[in-house]
C-alpha cells in the first residue's frame, strides 16, 4: 500500500513515516519546508516532498504523481493560543480547513482512503462523562477547535472511504511537547503551578502511528477515539507521574485554569474520550500512558 503522509516534520507524522517503513508499506512523506526538518537521520531514506497543502493546484498536482492508495493527514496548525491573534486565524483555517478540503478533493479524485487526524476540541470541553466517538455534540470553544471541526465537516462531506481519529494530549519524540516543557522546568525551579481541573488522557505518538496504520490496512471507516490506556487524569496528575519517573524532586501545586490564567484560548476541562469503538470494531488498544511514559523517558534518554 502506498501512503502519503502530511506534516511528517511533527510528532505524530513522524512516527507514522517510520511505522510504515517498518511494515514494508510504500511510505511518501510531506511538509512545507523545503526539506525535512527534525530527526533526519532516523528517515533519511524515506521519500519527502515539499507541498503547501493550501496550494489547491499543488496539492492535484503532487498527489496524480504519487498516486496513494491513502493519505494519512497528520498536518495541521496546533498553535491553541496563537490561533486567537486576529492576525493568525485565517491562516489557521487556510491550514486546518481548506488545507483539508483540498487533500480530501484529491483523494475522491483517485479513490483513496483518507485518514483525518482530529481532537477533543470539537466538543465544549464540559461535564464529566467521556465524549462518544460518533457523538455530534459540537460546541468548539477556540478558534483551533472551530478549525479542526470544520476539517471534519469537510472530509465527512466529501468522501466515503474516511477515518476521522480524534486525539488529545499529544507527545513525541519529534518535537515539543508537555513532558519536554515540564522536564526543562522542573530542572531549574524547586517548585511548579499547574492545572488539576482539565481531565483527559496523554496520547504517545509511537503506539498511536501503530494503530493509524492498522486501521488503514482496513475498511473499517468512520470516527474513531484514540488516546493511551490508563485512566483519566489531570495535567497535575501528569506532571507528578513526570517527575517521579525522572526521578525529579520538584513540588507539584495544584491550581485551578482560573488560578494560573496564562492561555489566551479557552481550554476545554473535559477532554475525556471514550475509546469503545475501537476495540467494538477490533482494534488493540493503546497501551497505558504509564507505561508510555516510562518508554518515552527512556527515549529521551534526558
Amino acid at each position: 500500500m502506498k501512503i502519503l503522509v502530511t506534516g511528517v516534520n511533527g510528532q505524530l507524522g513522524h512516527d507514522v513515516m517510520l511505522e510504515l517503513q517498518k511494515r514494508g508499506h510504500a511510505a511518501v512523506g510531506c511538509g512545507s519546508s523545503p526539506e525535512y526538518r527534525g530527526m533526519a537521520e532516523a528517515v533519511a531514506k524515506l521519500p519527502y516532498v515539499s507541498l503547501d497543502i493550501t496550494d489547491d493546484a499543488a496539492v492535484d498536482r503532487v498527489l496524480q504523481e504519487i498516486k496513494p492508495d491513502c493519505v494519512c493527514h497528520c498536518a495541521a496548525w496546533t498553535a491553541v493560543d496563537a490561533a486567537e491573534k486576529s492576525e493568525n486565524k485565517d491562516k489557521v483555517f487556510a491550514v486546518n480547513v481548506d488545507g483539508t478540503r483540498n487533500l480530501a478533493r484529491a483523494c475522491q479524485a483517485l479513490d483513496a482512503k483518507f485518514m483525518y487526524i482530529s481532537t477533543d476540541y470539537v466538543f465544549n470541553g464540559q461535564g464529566t462523562e467521556p465524549w462518544k466517538a460518533d457523538s455530534q455534540e459540537f460546541a468548539p470553544l477556540n478558534v483551533y477547535g472551530k478549525s479542526k471541526l470544520y476539517g471534519e465537516l469537510a472530509v465527512k462531506e466529501l468522501l466515503t472511504k474516511y477515518f476521522i481519529v480524534r486525539i488529545a494530549w499529544v507527545f513525541g519524540l519529534n518535537g515539543k511537547n508537555f513532558i519536554r516543557t515540564m522536564l526543562d522546568v522542573g530542572k531549574t525551579h524547586d517548585t511548579v503551578r499547574v492545572v488539576n481541573d482539565q481531565i483527559g488522557t496523554p496520547t504517545y505518538t509511537y503506539d498511536l502511528a501503530r494503530l493509524l496504520i492498522d486501521m488503514n490496512e482496513t475498511e473499517k471507516y468512520g470516527y474513531y477515539h484514540a488516546t493511551n490506556e490508563g485512566g483519566y487524569i489531570s495535567w497535575y496528575d501528569f506532571t507528578k507521574e513526570i517527575y517521579r519517573q525522572a526521578g525529579y524532586k520538584t513540588e507539584v501545586l495544584p491550581v485551578t485554569t482560573a488560578e494560573y490564567g496564562l492561555s489566551k484560548a479557552a481550554r476545554p476541562f473535559n477532554s475525556r474520550l471514550d475509546k469503545s469503538k475501537l476495540t467494538a470494531n477490533g482494534f488493540t488498544p493503546l497501551p497505558t500512558w504509564q507505561d508510555a511514559l516510562g518508554r518515552y523517558l527512556k527515549e529521551l534518554d534526558f
